[in-house]
């Protein structure tokens, strides 16, 4: 389904999502700050005329501007408003009926070298029908004034914006008997005349007076809450005057969140390129396929025609060469980028804003948790923390997330405390995860960190490249490659401490602890040093990757708000591993963690551990206080959930399949989300079916799903090909990699130049 003119959707058709949240039939609408909304009108000059149900938008518009404006004007007569900051010069002129006064002041403006306003928002018939007695003459009148005015309104559109706001519907059982003949017939009548004759002389699509008819649809919802059945309650004014808003600004500002009327953008030069090379790779790789097709049928099996018998090809099929599994990966690569930019930055599927109910957050939660349960299997070992737990604790964590973000629960502050403490958990598996591989294995290896390195950051590169994205727009990928490089860089360090080399002296043990205190001594310094963080991160390159508008705030806010967990995951893992070498811990099948005495005081001091903390997220009423203690607090729930999962030898035992599939896709799913199954850069929710949200919901995420399973393959096979294990051979692939980023640093700095 086409987008279409998202601009006419604005005006013309929409619903509530809540009482008082406005969704545009096919795009969403960003809630302007006054800030925003001076920026975007500096210098202009707006003008509104009719009635006192036009004064009511006027000062809905004003308060955009300056919310401390009160109603104070004249009822009866023109009303000013200036903003010297920014020059911004906002009227009301008061022409109740629509006649040849009103006809006179339009058509000053269409005169000589009288500047024109910029924009121009005008509407009245009710006091048309309250003086004439709601009789066929004056509708009839009305039809001959509108029809005179209409060239004027369509000569000044050429140069201006301008609006003919149709008339809402009243509430007849509230109106004073004075407006009793004000009826939702004569006005559908009067609204009717204005449509027909507006824009019916006008061929030119430039020319053409916008119908504001979407008040009408707002009215028709709130009409019934007026305080004299005539006017719309202030949350509705403010609405439309919201929409009123977004109509102009949109394409000024390019807010993320508000794609109604804003143009499709530009391709830049860097993703011209990335086009080319995906529609090379698919010529290729159809190229390739052919040719080796061909040569297959030449040495298929035939029938000798002597003998009756079956010959046997002379040469076997051959292996799928490297360079066609990467034409391959290339091409379906190729497939699923197009596919993310249809989605995000095309103007092809709808998009619309989010809008959190506790209903559209908990009952997903609670049937992916059945489904989760019901794919319960055995696991193949025992240990603590094996590699299928993780995968199922990376899987629930990641769908949890998922929902959290389409529904935007973030608006509710304990949903929010509770996701961070996910979020935090991810990054304790980091911390845990490479410090046991080095800790055992004690490979210090460039081939290790490459692997890991391509793993975290081809997705995540090749969309920044598609999407138009700063590196650091994908916050979560360049936290968790910092701490991959941080834990390796802990451990690398001179002198090198491994879990062989100190099984042989204690004091190793000593060594490696003094590291970690190093490593935790620096955390704490640059966490309450910003200056001394900026300046490490604004260094280039660093400062290219890490730069989000302008400055490396974002960078530092997101990294300071997780910044031990990662500490503690490394500790834990050092403490287990010691516990497990000196066997002080019981892995088996069906056993314990510990003693039966200790394995249930564990178990009840982390259970109530798990509670309390949940009790506080719950009760937090201020979102930066809670964030300062987050850091601190949230390794009590981490660790209270891995004692739960843990200690009980039968809950150890067992794993849910389902969520394990998703867990080894988890990274896949996080990045992936943000562009085909979030839209507006996760701001809002793709529509590939309007009208059904449910059969939406359920079609854009198998899709989503598919292609994120489809790109970690891809991935894993991308990196046996990129980072080879023979060393040099990986040296060479490393130089066309710097050449490669050395090229793209090159044509950002071009694209950069132009755009400036």
């Amino acid at each position: 389904f086409k987008g279409g003119d998202t601009c006419e959707y604005l005006l013309s058709s929409g619903r509530f999502l809540g009482e008082k949240v406005w969704q545009p039939h096919s795009c969403m609408m960003h809630k302007y700050k006054n800030s925003e909304a001076k920026n975007c009108l500096i210098d202009k000059h707006v003008v509104f005329i009719g009635d006192s149900r036009i004064r009511q938008l006027f000062y809905s518009f004003i308060k955009l501007i300056n919310p401390q404006v009160k109603e104070e004007g004249i009822k009866h007569g023109n009303i000013p408003f200036e903003d010297k900051s920014a020059s911004i010069k906002v009227d009301f002129l008061w022409y109740p009926e629509v006649n040849g006064s009103m006809r006179q002041r339009i058509k000053s403006w269409t005169e000589g070298s009288v500047a024109k306003p910029h924009i121009i928002v005008v509407g009245a018939a009710t006091w048309s029908i309250k003086i004439h007695n709601g009789s066929n003459e004056a509708l009839a009148q009305y039809k001959i004034n509108i029809t005179s005015i209409a060239p004027l309104l369509e000569k000044l559109a050429i140069s201006s914006d301008v609006y003919w706001v149709l008339q809402d519907p009243v509430y007849e059982d509230m109106l004073s008997e004075s407006r009793k003949m004000i009826t939702n017939e004569k006005i559908d009548a009067y609204n009717e005349a204005a449509v027909r004759i507006l824009n019916s002389s006008s061929r030119n699509s430039k020319a053409k007076v916008k119908v504001f008819s979407v008040s009408k649809l707002i009215a028709q919802e709130t009409i019934m809450k007026s305080a004299d059945g005539l006017h719309l309650p202030e949350s509705s004014r403010d609405t439309n005057a919201m929409i009123l808003m977004n109509v102009y600004c949109n394409k000024i500002m390019k807010p993320i969140d508000g794609s109604c009327c804003q143009p499709q953008p530009p391709l830049t030069l860097i993703q011209k390129i990335a086009f080319c090379f995906f529609t090379l790779s698919i010529i290729g790789y159809l190229i390739i396929s052919l040719i080796h097709r061909n040569n297959y049928r030449k040495n298929k099996s035939c029938t000798d025609l002597e003998s009756g018998e079956e010959k046997k090809p002379a040469i076997s099929t051959p292996n799928v060469s490297t360079l066609e599994m990467l034409l391959q990966c290339f091409c379906k690569l190729g497939l699923i980028m197009t596919y993310f930019y249809l989605c995000d930055r095309a103007n092809l599927f709808m998009k619309e804003n989010k809008f959190y109910t506790h209903s559209s957050f908990f009952i997903p939660i609670i049937y992916i948790l059945v489904l989760g349960v019901f794919y319960t299997e055995n696991t193949k070992e025992t240990k603590v923390l094996n590699r299928e737990q993780t995968d199922e604790w990376k899987g629930w964590m990641q769908l949890v997330i998922l929902i959290y973000h389409i529904s935007g629960a973030s608006t509710f502050l304990p949903v929010y405390m509770h996701i961070r403490v996910l979020v935090a958990a991810y990054l304790f598996q980091t911390g845990y995860g490479h410090f046991s591989y080095f800790w055992i294995k004690g490979d210090f290896g460039v081939y290790r960190v490459c692997q890991v390195l391509f793993r975290l950051n081809f997705l995540v590169v090749v969309l920044c490249i598609v999407m138009d994205r700063p590196y650091q727009f994908y916050y979560f990928v360049p936290l968790v490659t910092v701490w991959f490089m941080i834990i390796y860089a802990t451990l690398a360090v001179w002198p090198q401490i491994v879990q062989k080399k100190a099984n042989g002296n204690c004091l190793w043990h000593f060594g490696l602890l003094l590291k970690l205190i190093c490593l935790l001594t620096c955390i704490y310094f640059l966490s309450y040093s910003q200056g001394a963080f900026e300046k490490i991160f604004s260094f280039w390159p660093l400062s290219k990757c890490f730069e989000l508008n302008g400055n490396v705030y974002e960078w530092w806010f997101r990294w300071k708000l997780d910044r031990y967990v990662v500490f503690h995951g490394m500790l834990f893992a050092f403490i287990y591993l010691a516990l497990q070498k000196r066997q002080m811990i019981s892995e088996g099948k069906g056993d314990p963690l510990f003693s039966n005495r200790v394995s249930n005081v564990l178990l009840f001091i982390s259970i109530v551990s798990f509670l309390t903390y949940s009790i506080w997220a719950s009760s937090c009423k201020n979102k930066t206080e809670c964030n300062e203690l987050h850091p601190s607090v949230s390794v009590v729930q981490i660790l209270a959930f891995i004692l739960i999962r843990n200690i009980p030898g039968y809950v150890r035992s067992v794993y849910s399949s389902f969520f394990a599939w998703f867990g080894k896709i988890s990274l896949e799913l996080f990045i992936c989300q943000y562009h085909i199954w979030l839209a507006a850069d996760t701001k809002g929710i793709l529509v590939l079916i309007p009208g059904y949200p449910m059969f939406n919901v359920l079609v854009s995420t198998f899709i989503f799903v598919c292609v994120a399973h489809e790109i970690s393959q891809i991935t894993n096979d991308l990196a046996q090909i990129v980072v080879p294990k023979d060393n040099s051979t990986l040296l060479k692939r490393l130089l066309c990699i710097a050449g490669f980023f050395s090229g793209l640093h090159f044509f950002s700095a071009m694209q950069d130049q132009s755009r400036h």
